[in-house]
């Protein structure tokens, strides 16, 4: 079973269930790949939330943007 990382789990501390379930599919395929950290993306349109790995982020750490 993969674990997150401690920064992960607090980073989803009090997070609503949909956020949650939007982003933690993406903060599983980083803890399992361990090689990038994540961008999570708010887009003020139709979409939301999205969430998704990026190279230039260091393993463990996670990155808030607006798109």
């Amino acid at each position: 079973m993969i674990q997150l990382p401690a920064s992960y789990q607090e980073y989803l501390d009090g997070k609503d269930e949909r956020f949650i379930q939007t982003v933690r599919p993406i903060l599983m395929q980083s803890a399992a790949d361990k090689l990038h950290g994540v961008r999570v993306l708010y887009n003020r349109g139709l979409t939301g939330h999205q969430a998704h790995l990026d190279d230039t982020i260091p393993y463990g750490t996670i990155v808030e943007d607006i798109d």
